[in-house]
C-alpha cells in the first residue's frame, strides 16, 4: 500500500482525487491497483462534472464540497495551469514531477518527487 495514502488515512486526513476521468472510472481505478484496494484511503472522487480543471471555481467547489476552507487543502498535479487554478482559490499546490512526463517549466509551485513529502 501507498504509505502517504496509509498515513493521511492514519491521520484522519480527507484524500481526493480530481480526474479527467470519470468518478466511476477512479474508483475502479484506485479499488484494483496494483497496491490492491486504494478506495477506503480515499475521501471523494470529483470529475469535470465539477468544472474545468483550469477554473479557480471547480477548485473552490470542490472545497465546499469537502466542507473544508480552500486554504486548508494541498493540491497535486503534473499540470502548471491545474494548480494555477488551485493556488488562485486559495489552496496549497505542488507540482507532481513524474517519470515520463517531460520536464515542467518554472511555474512558482513547489515540485514534488512523492507524496511521502507533504506533511
Amino acid at each position: 500500500m501507498p504509505v502517504a495514502l496509509w498515513r493521511w488515512h492514519a491521520d484522519h486526513r480527507l484524500v481526493g482525487i480530481f480526474s479527467s476521468g470519470s468518478t466511476r472510472a477512479q474508483r475502479l481505478l484506485f479499488r484494483h491497483s496494483s497496491a490492491g484496494d486504494l478506495t477506503p484511503y480515499l475521501t471523494a472522487y470529483f470529475d469535470t462534472t465539477t468544472g474545468p480543471k483550469a477554473e479557480p471555481s471547480s477548485y473552490a467547489r470542490i472545497a465546499e464540497r469537502l466542507r473544508i476552507a480552500a486554504e486548508a487543502v494541498v493540491f497535486v498535479s503534473d499540470s502548471p495551469r491545474e494548480l494555477d487554478a488551485a493556488r488562485a482559490c486559495g489552496m496549497g499546490t505542488r507540482l507532481a514531477v513524474r517519470p515520463g512526463n517531460p520536464p515542467a517549466p518554472e511555474s512558482g509551485h513547489e515540485r514534488l518527487l512523492s507524496l511521502e513529502e507533504i506533511a
